[in-house]
């Protein structure tokens, strides 16, 4: 009886022993489980606050889904294009020059320096900063400012292509389809514009003049307001202008007095940034003897216009000035 009890009473302590290696098997299993899927829901959460993207230098940029803070020097154009306000614009000298043609949207919002002090943009707090070419964050800066927020930069070059910088951006915020119909938007307005002006005026030649510091500066044919003029118009180039532009390094070329008075242009459009300083440039005699001044067809416009700046906005308020300036 004794040994009957004793197996008995072994088989119950194995019975038992078994049954807490199960609950102990299942509670494993069960914590496991609960691991695996509270892993998976913070890889998907992750996925779900930032996308991956790769930018033109190469460096893969962890995007937020819907940034809140987006700094992005020289792009504003393209991000009010969008209907997206940064937290800052570029400014140069504490504010006194901004994107004046801008600032019905951009209004109130705060300036920063044109070249990004790291301290201003910590202080500025941005979720996600834009560069517009590699030459603002060449020597080592890409890693300074990719410690504060993830960094993107959009092209490779000083003057990248607008159309393609206003891609860029959309796919950056997810808006490519809005990016293309603002493009759509403007070639249109654009082909529009060039048929009016053939038909009201034909196909005449033209410039466009800035008037800074006392000095003359002419646009490039192929680039900011000789790309509107020459390239979505169609209007004729200048020989000056071509001259010039051979050899430009920059969206402006300096020009002499003595240049201007060669240039063979119907239509003159001078951009006066020296307008409030009095600069006497303008009553030179030979400013008085260029073709387009003697025969009364200057256009003054001031800095605070889209003259000296590119994007879909700058370039349909181009379109929308010269318009207004030759046909009557």
């Amino acid at each position: 009886m004794f040994n009957l009890l004793k197996n008995k009473r072994s088989m119950q302590l194995v019975g038992v022993s078994l049954l807490a290696l199960s609950l102990a098997a299942c509670g494993g299993e069960k914590a496991s489980n609960e691991q695996a899927e509270k892993q998976t829901t913070n890889t998907e959460q992750a996925d779900a606050t930032t996308r991956t993207l790769t930018d033109a230098m190469g460096n893969e940029v962890a995007i937020p889904a819907e940034p809140k803070r987006v700094l992005a020097t020289y792009l504003e154009d393209n991000l009010v294009a969008l209907g997206i306000k940064p937290i800052a614009q570029w400014s140069v000298k504490d504010g006194a020059s901004i994107q004046g043609y801008l600032q019905g949207e951009l209004e109130g919002i705060p300036t920063i320096p044109h070249d990004l002090p790291f301290e201003a943009v910590q202080e500025a707090a941005p979720d996600l900063i834009i560069m517009d070419s590699a030459s603002m964050v060449e020597g080592g800066k890409y890693d300074q400012y990719s410690k504060i927020a993830p960094t993107y930069v959009i092209g490779k070059e000083v003057n990248n292509d607008w159309r393609d910088e206003l891609l860029r951006v959309g796919e950056i915020f997810d808006k490519k389809e809005e990016a293309q119909k603002v493009l759509d938007q403007y070639d249109t307005k654009a082909l529009e514009a060039k048929n009016t002006i053939e038909k009201e005026v034909g196909n005449p030649s033209v410039a466009a003049i800035w008037l800074v510091g006392g000095k003359f500066f002419i646009v490039s044919e192929t680039l900011s307001s000789g790309a509107v003029m020459y390239g979505d118009l169609g209007l004729k180039v200048p020989d000056v202008v071509k001259e010039i532009s051979a050899s430009a390094t920059g969206n402006w070329s300096a020009i002499s007095l003595e240049k201007l008075v060669e240039l063979d242009s119907d239509y003159l459009f001078l951009i006066d940034s020296d307008k409030e300083s009095g600069s006497t440039a303008l009553s030179d005699a030979l400013w008085n003897i260029v073709p387009a001044v003697k025969a009364g067809n200057v256009y003054e416009f001031s800095p605070d216009e889209s003259w000296l700046y590119t994007g879909a906005i700058a370039n349909s308020q181009m379109i929308d000035n010269i318009l207004k300036s030759i046909v009557k």
